[in-house]
């Protein structure tokens, strides 16, 4: 094991925006069915628009983030503690904006926490 967490750091990396796009074999509702894959993709465009994807906004794919709707997917960002569910695609501009910035200018841990 090795940890990483100065390099990671020296990177440049201040935010983690988790997607889930969780499928199963169920009668409940999951964010495969509502939008999930793409939400990613629109998280993932918005975010590479503004020159910070995988530079200091990391994006993970994820399983289960426990906000499972027909309505839409489930959203994280991270550290800042945020969450969010009902996330369709055409929601990803206004959120990312709300979160980051419209030019993606408020990154940090600290940034946006209340």
């Amino acid at each position: 094991m090795r940890e990483r967490t100065a390099e990671v750091a020296e990177s440049g990396f201040r935010d983690h925006v988790l997607v889930c796009t969780n499928a199963r074999d169920s009668e409940y509702a999951a964010c495969a069915e509502a939008h999930g894959d793409e939400v990613l993709d629109a998280v993932t465009a918005w975010l590479k628009e503004r020159g910070v994807f995988w530079s200091a906004v990391h994006v993970a794919e994820t399983s289960c983030l426990g906000l499972c709707s027909a309505d839409g997917t489930a959203v994280a960002i991270h550290p800042r503690g945020r969450w969010y569910s009902d996330v369709v695609p055409g929601d990803v501009p206004d959120l990312l904006s709300g979160a980051f910035g419209a030019d993606a200018t408020n990154l940090g841990s600290q940034a946006g926490l209340s």
